[in-house]
């Protein structure tokens, strides 16, 4: 009859509960790789919403210039507003420029903490792996 020796000294017990906690670590090192990659993905996609946001506002900025130019000229150049007219488009246009300007630093902002779901939960997992030792 064999002699089980970790069962003699105890330890069945304290073997156990490692190889649970070692499960256990797994499972959640599994979760926040998952975590990190849905976040990587949603990083990604707003990096490609950003470049979008970013060629389209280049593109508007320069046709509206040539259209807003071309417009003061042959609309008002013999009109005795002319000077009130071409400023008032310049300022509706700057404007409507500013708000694409805004809508391109929130992404911005937006972008600039990334992966921090991913951050805080390995935050937490460490804070409370400190706490257990």
């Amino acid at each position: 009859m064999p002699v089980n020796l970790t069962s003699l000294l105890g330890l069945d017990s304290l073997v156990e509960r490692c190889r649970l906690n070692l499960t256990e670590a797994a499972m959640a090192a599994e979760d926040r790789v998952d975590l990190a990659h849905l976040e990587w993905r949603q990083h990604k996609q707003s990096l490609q919403t950003l470049t979008v946001l970013a060629i389209v506002l280049g593109a508007l900025t320069v046709v509206v210039l040539m259209v807003l130019t071309l417009a003061v000229l042959v609309q008002f150049w013999d009109g005795e507003h002319r000077t009130l007219v071409a400023w008032l488009l310049a300022g509706g246009w700057v404007v409507i420029w500013a708000l694409g300007l805004w809508r391109l630093m929130a992404a911005v902002k937006q972008l600039s903490s990334p992966f921090r779901l991913t951050r805080h939960e390995l935050k937490s997992d460490w804070k409370a792996l400190k706490e257990k030792i």
